[in-house]
């Protein structure tokens, strides 16, 4: 799912995101609440007609952005009251103002509002972030107004996978339209990430959407996708594009480098995309060295492009049986962590 935290993906239009076989956006809660704010997008008919995306989207509870707001903000059994970034001005946030949010954006899937633990984070901290987590989805469900919206819990647990695990059996009891996975990608080592994810996702209901949340390279998209793992978000595609940096079959790729300069092939003739089938390596390189506009809009396209490609490739290979094969060299794990049970990471 490309990110489109304010209503829309940077520098790509939605045309161009249905282009790139984009079935589904992401959009954030905690962004949107601050400008422009809900009531404006509910009387403009909702996210789809806000931003004119007639596919599928899926809105971020804000958990993760007001929890990443350390210093302004102070939590509670009630919620999280913050300083806006923006203009200073106070906002309570609670379980039932996250998903009140959601209801008047009406995204087609909304997310639980939780509390994401920091790394590192000593077992008693991340114990009591989980637990909270849990009471908070139970107000969230109670809160939920709408039945054409599917609202997904989040397993948290920071890198206690006992503490993920007991999470994941609780988040299923409650019967949910889908569950996610949260509070990685959040500074820790990757292989913490498949470590957490193989421990987990096993747990949650294979007839259901099952989420990482934050993550979208292709190791970690394969790896996860071995465990169970369907649906996958990241700012990488159009991040990377913004500092000239473009994903290539695998490879990643600074096309601002002089050895582009005068290189007139495409930049990948197996992509089918408009920067692939329209233009050179040598126009995008200058492009990006002028900070033309038109060359991050090419890059975040081809390499959103790039991504689903890819994953839509890993699908084909599912239905053919062939996956571990073809995808061997993304599947290899590194050097395990030791993060069974008991972490290393508890600050001294």
């Amino acid at each position: 799912m490309p990110v489109g935290t304010l209503a829309t993906v940077k520098g790509v239009t939605p045309r161009q995101l249905k282009d790139a076989d984009s079935q589904m956006i992401l959009s954030n809660t905690y962004h949107l609440h601050l400008v422009p704010g809900e009531d404006i997008v509910k009387k403009a008919g909702g996210l789809h007609a806000f931003m004119n995306w007639q596919g599928p989207i899926l809105t971020d509870s804000g958990g993760f952005q007001v929890f990443s707001l350390s210093e302004l903000r102070t939590i509670s059994e009630e919620g999280v009251t913050f300083k806006s970034p923006r203009d200073g001005r106070v906002i309570n946030m609670t379980p039932e103002h996250s998903i009140g949010i959601q209801n008047a954006l009406g995204a087609d899937v909304i997310m639980a509002f939780d509390e994401c633990p920091p790394y590192p984070a000593s077992r008693e901290a991340v114990q009591a972030a989980t637990d909270r987590t849990y009471r908070w989805l139970k107000r969230c469900i109670v809160a939920h107004q709408r039945s054409d919206q599917a609202l997904f819990g989040i397993v948290q647990g920071g890198t206690y996978l006992d503490l993920r695990q007991a999470a994941a059996r609780q988040l299923v009891e409650l019967d949910l339209p889908g569950y996610a996975i949260g509070g990685v990608s959040v500074g820790e080592p990757a292989e913490f990430i498949h470590s957490i994810v193989d421990a987990t996702a096993p747990l949650l209901p294979k007839d259901k959407p099952r989420y990482l949340m934050g993550v979208g390279t292709y190791r970690e998209m394969a790896r996860a996708i071995a465990a169970g793992i369907d649906l996958f978000d990241c700012v990488i595609p159009t991040r990377l594009a913004r500092h000239g940096a473009v994903l290539v079959q695998g490879e990643r790729w600074n096309i601002k480098n002089a050895q582009y300069r005068e290189d007139f092939r495409p930049l990948d003739d197996t992509c089918p995309c408009y920067a692939c089938t329209d233009f050179s390596r040598a126009y995008l390189n200058h492009l990006i060295r002028a900070k033309e506009l038109l060359g991050y809009t090419l890059l975040s396209i081809h390499n959103i492009t790039e991504l689903i490609r890819f994953t839509k490739h890993i699908r084909q290979s599912i239905l053919n049986d062939t996956f571990t094969t073809e995808f061997a060299e993304w599947l290899t794990p590194t050097e395990p962590p030791n993060i069974l049970h008991e972490s290393p990471h508890d600050p001294a």
